[in-house]
């Protein structure tokens, strides 16, 4: 598991990590998963899509409602988690883990400095 106080947030509920390769791997909040409730689709993005910042990239279908999930910072994709294709709960049982989302190629990789810090998200969920 991904240690929450050391990722990047987006106010739409995307977490963000930097990988020692450059690349970011993209994620939702426990917050978010735990709003959607039960997660019974998600329909991931292709490897090779290239998306600008706040695109939906992917949806997330739960048994309450669908979620659009936006791209953090432009970028390219360049992984997807595949395992979520038929479990997506796994994103349920551990949004900061195994159930990440997908990876990226950031076009400029400085972007996630304006991205929320752990503390600001905790704070933007208090409005």
């Amino acid at each position: 598991m991904s240690d929450p106080a050391s990722l990047k947030y987006a106010d739409t509920h995307e977490w963000v990590r930097i990988e020692e390769s450059g690349e970011l791997t993209i994620g939702i909040t426990d917050h978010a998963q735990d709003l959607l409730g039960d997660l019974v689709f998600a329909d991931l993005p292709e490897v090779g899509q290239r998306f600008s910042a706040q695109e939906e990239c992917m949806l997330l279908e739960s048994v309450k409602a669908a979620s659009d999930i936006y791209m953090p910072v432009s970028g390219e994709i360049t992984a997807i988690n595949s395992a979520l294709e038929d479990e997506p709960e796994i994103i349920n049982e551990d949004a900061f883990g195994d159930g990440w989302l997908f990876k990226i190629q950031p076009d400029n990789r400085n972007d996630i400095n304006a991205m929320l810090s752990a503390e600001a998200y905790e704070a933007s969920l208090d409005d």
